[in-house]
């Protein structure tokens, strides 16, 4: 059985499918942490708690939390979660249940219930999280599936959010892996956000696990996102942040995982770039800067099952394509500045940059310049 939250004793408890509701109720009831706990103990189950009467709430928790307690929940809010729970696959986690996230046990907020869809084993193995910006770069993207991909390989499970952009490709380079991946989300599990990542979150329910604390129904709210980034650094041992503005909900997570005591990576980038600045200000602020899987590994005490090169792909170039690649060199650049560099025709520049594409050395960027990839 899962040791309490806070560090305390495990509640004598045993979660079923005919408490599932009454979880799904006390969650919905916002009450404190600490309240909370007080309460499973002195009444051993939810169902107890929701029959108390006031005056015996109040003879363990302070009168306005008994309140709180005897105030009845909306109608549609259960009828949508027992509208999902009709699905077998789909499940509620309780803190007493034996596969509750132990990772999130000793914060001081972990959600009493959390709705599940996938393989309950990989809620207590080793985790990565991995997170950045919604609008990364061609190369941000290739970093976050290649870091993941190498990770999940050496046994850790990827923890990041659905999100378009680097999330999104942290996953999908999870899921080639053994350790597979969870997605934490800010919405109810009855509904994808954003809708573009469908097909994925259907891949990720059959193969790795999706997570949300929120009830089915709930829409995204903004103020939602900040609490499951909270979760998603809970869960895991570190949190690599891949592409990062100043003002990226990344660096949300980054400052959460300190908090919580975990440890906190970046991954540097040009200094003429607005998506690397986030990184490195944590850089700054005492993040590991890291350039390869292995060094997040060796940190993590995994051991040497990473490849330590970035090297970009060895496909083949042409001389004028080669001459551009080494133009362009590690920061973007737009073709009237490679046209000075290479002292090349503005349409020899353009054909270049074309066959690189096709070739996956480059990818294009918003405002009309061109990016280097490099094979993470």
């Amino acid at each position: 059985m899962a040791a309490a939250p806070s560090a305390v004793h495990p509640l004598p408890m045993s979660v079923a499918a005919s408490t599932q509701e009454a979880w799904a109720t006390l969650s919905l009831k916002a009450i404190p942490h600490q309240a909370l706990v007080a309460l499973l103990r002195a009444f051993g189950n939810p169902s107890a708690v929701l029959e108390a009467t006031r005056a015996q709430l109040a003879a363990v928790v302070p009168d306005v939390v008994a309140a709180r307690v005897q105030q009845p929940v909306a109608p549609e809010s259960l009828a949508a979660t027992r509208e999902w729970l009709a699905d077998p696959s789909h499940e509620i986690i309780a803190w007493d249940d034996p596969d509750y996230p132990h990772a999130l046990l000793d914060l001081g907020y972990a959600p009493p219930a959390l709705f599940f869809v996938g393989r309950r084993q990989l809620l207590n193995r080793p985790a990565l999280a991995i997170v950045g910006s919604r609008n990364a770069t061609a190369q941000g993207i290739d970093n976050a599936r290649a870091f993941a991909q190498a990770i999940s390989q050496a046994g850790l499970t990827i923890v990041s959010g659905l999100a378009v952009g680097v999330d999104a490709a942290a996953h999908e380079g999870a899921l080639e892996g053994p350790g597979s991946t969870l997605a934490v989300v800010g919405t109810g599990l009855d509904r994808v956000y954003p809708a573009r990542n469908r097909e994925l979150a259907h891949r990720i329910a059959e193969h790795g696990g999706l997570i949300s604390e929120f009830h089915p129904g709930t829409p995204p709210r903004e103020r939602n996102f900040p609490r499951r980034n909270r979760l998603i650094s809970g869960l895991a041992r570190g949190v690599v942040v891949v592409e990062a503005a100043l003002s990226s909900g990344s660096l949300i997570t980054a400052r959460y995982a300190g908090e919580q005591g975990r440890e906190v990576f970046a991954i540097p980038g040009s200094i003429h770039s607005p998506l690397s600045k986030g990184c490195h200000r944590l850089i700054k602020d005492g993040a590991k800067l890291v350039e390869t899987a292995q060094d997040i590994l060796e940190e993590l005490g995994m051991g040497a099952t990473a490849a330590r090169s970035a090297t970009h792909t060895s496909n083949p170039v042409s001389a004028k394509e080669g001459k551009v690649l080494e133009a362009l060199g590690g920061d973007a650049a737009d073709v009237d500045t490679l046209v000075a560099r290479t002292a090349m025709a503005p349409d020899v520049v353009v054909a270049a940059l074309t066959g690189l594409e096709l070739a996956g050395q480059v990818a294009a960027i918003p405002g009309g310049q061109w990016q280097r990839l490099y094979r993470a």
